[in-house]
């Protein structure tokens, strides 16, 4: 039995789309895994998804950009599954709109979600990390930090976390502890459907519109990035820190 089984990760936004997939990827690989989501009842799909395989998981309920709530949840965390050691910062909303719409209350709740609760959650973690010498943070960007029309929120956010990511790997590198940022295009989600209906699409003819402009002439699933997050988090990626991968099928530009 390697290291790697014995390792506790915690996965945010958990309870579907990339953050479920994550979680039943990371699960595959040994990790006993912390689903959190707002909904701790929410989580009982993808963790009962783990246990049937024979994985070990927990489902937490915690707002993250909430301070209290997460040093609470990771304290659970670590009390019932062990040292949390890897992270994947992965809970995100959507609150679209062109900017003259765009009200403080879309702007702040987007950050609040992103980027603060990136913060809280690493900072809470980082001590588990470094007292093990071994750490693995892995922030979700997104293409859209590049810039998208009717996400000046949103790509604002993911842009700050991959400056996010960076920081991280230079300040916790020396304690055995990487960081890397992976930033999704188009994949199939709520979140995506939710945009095909902003800019009122069906989803089948929005995707089909997406992956005619994919090298690969496909559109993206949640796996597709669960298995980039897995690279990263394993130990034969252990010399690659402060990376932002895009797995979008192809260069953007």
């Amino acid at each position: 039995m390697s290291t790697t089984e014995q390792r506790v990760a915690i996965v945010t936004g958990g309870a579907r789309g990339i953050g479920a997939a994550t979680a039943v990827r990371l699960a595959e690989e040994g990790r006993a895994v912390a689903v959190l989501d707002l909904d701790e009842a929410a989580c009982k799909d993808t963790v009962e998804k783990i246990t049937a395989a024979g994985g070990t998981a927990l489902a937490v309920g915690c707002d993250v950009s909430d301070a209290e709530q997460v040093e609470a949840a990771v304290t659970r965390v670590a009390e019932e599954l062990g040292a949390p050691v890897v992270l994947v910062n992965n809970a995100g909303v959507l609150r679209d709109n062109l900017l003259f719409k765009m009200s403080e209350g879309d702007w702040d709740t987007v950050m609040n979600v992103h980027l603060k609760g990136a913060f809280l959650m690493t900072r809470a973690c980082q001590k588990y990390m470094v007292d093990a010498k071994f750490g693995r943070v892995v922030n979700l960007s997104s293409s859209s930090a590049l810039g998208n029309r009717g996400q000046a929120n949103y790509a604002t956010a993911k842009a700050g976390l991959q400056g996010f990511t960076k920081t991280l790997a230079k300040e916790l590198g020396k304690f055995g502890v990487t960081a890397n940022a992976v930033a999704p295009g188009f994949i199939v989600t709520e979140m995506t459907a939710a945009t095909a209906a902003r800019v009122g699409m069906g989803f089948e003819d929005f995707q089909a519109a997406a992956a005619s402009q994919i090298p690969v002439q496909r559109v993206g699933r949640p796996e597709d990035i669960a298995n980039a997050i897995a690279f990263f988090t394993g130990d034969a990626a252990g010399f690659v820190s402060g990376q932002v991968m895009y797995v979008a099928g192809g260069p953007l530009n």
